[in-house]
C-alpha cells in the first residue's frame, strides 16, 4: 500500500498550487483521505479531509475558502487545490488515509514541500 504525494514547489504569495496524492496497493474507495502539513519547528497540522465514498469534505479554518480537496476515482488520486497562498502556508504537506473519521490514519504519503515567498 502506497500513497505518493506530489505537486509541491515554490510559488509567490497569492499564487496557486495543486497537490496530488496517488493511492495504490488497495482500494481506498471507502476511506477518508486527509491532508496535513508541517512547518519547520512545528507539529503536524490538519488541513482538510474528504470521504472518498461520499465526497464530503471538512477543512481547518486556515484552509477554508482557499483550499479545495477533491478525488479522481479513475486515477485513485486525491487532490489539494491551494489558492491565494500565503507565506504561512509554507510547509511539507502530507496525505493520509484512514478507514473512518473515528479511526487513526494508517497510511501516509512521504510529503511534498510547498514554499510560498512573500
Amino acid at each position: 500500500v502506497q500513497l505518493q504525494a506530489s505537486g509541491g514547489g515554490l510559488v509567490q504569495a497569492g499564487g496557486s498550487l495543486r497537490l496530488s496524492c496517488a493511492a495504490s496497493g488497495r482500494t481506498f474507495s471507502s476511506y477518508v483521505m486527509g491532508w496535513f502539513r508541517q512547518a519547520p519547528g512545528k507539529g503536524r497540522e490538519f488541513v482538510g479531509r474528504i470521504s472518498w465514498s461520499s465526497g464530503s469534505t471538512y477543512y481547518a479554518d486556515s484552509a477554508k475558502g482557499r483550499f479545495t480537496i477533491s478525488t479522481d476515482n479513475a486515477k485513485n488520486t486525491v487532490y489539494l487545490q491551494m489558492n491565494s497562498l500565503k507565506p504561512e502556508d509554507t510547509a511539507v504537506y502530507y496525505c493520509g488515509a484512514r478507514k473512518t473519521i473515528a479511526t487513526s490514519y494508517e497510511y501516509w504519503g512521504q510529503g511534498t514541500q510547498v514554499t510560498v515567498s512573500s
